[in-house]
């Protein structure tokens, strides 16, 4: 395939997103499942050529922005609050699972040495971070639920992507040192927190120093494939070393960006990671054709490996099960010893918990990385697809339902002292105090009267809201912004009639319709 007809394809691939997007929305269905299946279809199109996936490619084109783009959006205090749970899922879950992967492919395949059933371990065990946001950024949690399954999604892959490396250098080489496997999962792991460290603060005292919008948005773009590649170099581990620096990052950002360049970078960021994404799912779909030809074909995979790979999925499924409902029974007999710090999660939560494992992109990266004298390699294959597409098509599409089964509440003691509207009452009073201070000159005259009336008139209004009930001052306050949007789209069209009409200019028309953007953009965040 040439370089024309691979960026030809390419476009076809962006084309398909957007109609299968647009589909997903309309069926209200999980984008990633509709991209998967469409994906899937595209696969067998006749004169498509078989999409050939260079799995380390893969991974460094993908993963580090998509984890960066997690990593900036989480909040460190629960991140922190939290860090027990998210280890025990990132690394003990893993970890387990793999083992449960290893010995149920054991028992299936007694011929496949114990080296390569944990490599199989390793592939299918990680959740992955894309899947999992794909899926939570559409249904509604509890903080602590969100903040542990956002944590896992972020550090899990460093743990399968270890334990995958070791268990195929004991394949190859025949021997294996778990002391030594230990030492270097920490030199790896606390190699990547320090490279991350440094790359999050080169970042912080470059955008501190540029002065520029633009640059500032390119700096805050490559950030996340820079600590990934010299994490890579340096041999440590470039997944922690990615969520480290996104992580120092977005707690940066509050107060180094200036407001522009925070809209303009959150704008092509999120276009950015919508079409990383979506490719991901695409590319896992399109990829669905070379792998059944590679194994020999749909009837080879049903005859000779149908019963391992159901066999297998289901040992991934109840083993996160077993894992996340064991942990939280030994946090409650911790607990009950006098143990303190420990939460249990609950038979609901631990539920939703444990249905919440979709496998994706990594999964099959590293399955396709596996060399070709891998024993057992075409049905590690076939089983990282299917593992793929079980726990998208059916833990995707159900994960809404089983929490609305679990009817999960918010935890009070986990919710801020300040709400919404007490929260922007204070940051009124903030605005007011300073607007006083330049309103009056030395000599005590009034220099900006209509300015002060109108903080003070801001502030008594958010002081009144923050003083009634919360869910009488949230209807207000959408009412009052939803008017706003009113007129906001009346000005926007007697604009478009102005202009049509060759009553102003183009310019004339960008500068107000930027004003009228920016008036929308402010008033759609105070509604929601």
């Amino acid at each position: 395939m040439t370089s024309i007809h691979a960026f030809e394809l390419l476009i076809g691939m962006f084309l398909a997103v957007l109609v299968l997007q647009y589909v997903a929305l309309r069926l209200r269905l999980p984008p990633a499942v509709a991209l998967l299946v469409g994906g899937g279809a595209l696969a067998f199109v006749p004169g498509l050529p078989i999409i050939e996936l260079d799995p380390e490619l893969v991974l460094v084109i993908l993963l580090p922005p998509l984890l960066a783009d997690g990593a900036w959006l989480t909040a460190l205090a629960p991140f922190r609050r939290n860090l027990g749970g998210v280890v025990s899922l990132a690394v003990g879950a893993v970890l387990f699972t793999a083992a449960v992967v290893a010995v149920v492919t054991k028992l299936i395949v007694p011929g496949l040495p114990w080296a390569a059933c944990v490599a199989l371990g390793a592939i299918v065990s990680p959740p992955d971070a894309v899947s999992a946001r794909a899926v939570l950024q559409r249904v509604k949690l509890p903080r602590r639920l969100m903040t542990l399954l956002e944590g896992e999604s972020l550090l899990n892959d460093a743990t399968g992507l270890v334990l995958f490396r070791f268990a195929v250098a004991a394949v190859l080489t025949g021997t294996f040192s778990f002391g030594g496997a230990v030492g270097t999962f920490a030199i790896l792991v606390g190699g990547g927190i320090l490279v991350g460290a440094a790359m999050g603060t080169a970042w912080t005292l470059l955008v501190r120093r540029l002065g520029d919008d633009h640059l500032m948005i390119v700096a805050s773009v490559l950030v996340c494939w820079s600590s990934y590649l010299v994490g890579e170099a340096l041999h440590v581990s470039g997944v922690i070393a990615t969520v480290t620096a996104g992580l120092i990052c977005g707690w940066n950002q509050h107060v180094l960006f200036t407001g522009s360049a925070r809209l303009r970078g959150f704008a092509f960021w999120h276009v950015l990671i919508f079409l990383l994404e979506a490719t991901v799912f695409i590319l896992i779909g399109l990829s669905l054709r070379g792998v059944i030809e590679r194994v020999g074909g749909i009837g080879v995979v049903i005859q000779d490996m149908a019963g391992p790979v159901v066999a297998i999925i289901a040992a991934v499924t109840l083993a996160r099960f077993v894992w996340v409902f064991g942990a939280d029974a030994i946090a409650g007999v911790l607990t009950r010893m006098g143990l303190r710090g420990l939460k249990r999660l609950g038979a609901p939560a631990a539920t939703v918990m444990s249905w919440a494992g979709m496998r994706g992109v990594v999964t099959l990266a590293v399955a396709l990385s596996l060399p070709d004298a891998m024993p057992g390699r075409d049905l590690m294959l076939v089983t990282a697809f299917a593992v793929i597409l079980a726990t998208v098509l059916v833990q995707g599409t159900t994960l809404g339902l089983i929490i609305r089964w679990a009817n999960l509440q918010e935890d009070e003691r986990t919710k801020p002292p300040l709400n919404l509207f007490a929260a922007e009452a204070a940051m009124l009073r903030a605005q007011l105090t300073a607007v006083e201070r330049h309103a009056v000159s030395a000599e005590g005259a009034l220099l900006h009267p209509q300015l002060l009336d109108s903080y003070r008139q801001r502030t008594t209004n958010s002081e009144k809201l923050s003083a009634n009930n919360v869910a009488d001052s949230h209807d207000q306050v959408a009412a009052h912004f939803e008017v706003i949007l009113t007129a906001v789209a009346a000005g926007r069209a007697e604009l478009v009639r102005l202009h049509r009409a060759r009553q102003i200019d183009d310019e004339t028309l960008h500068d107000l319709e930027r004003d009228l953007d920016l008036e929308e953009m402010s008033a759609i965040a105070g509604r929601g």
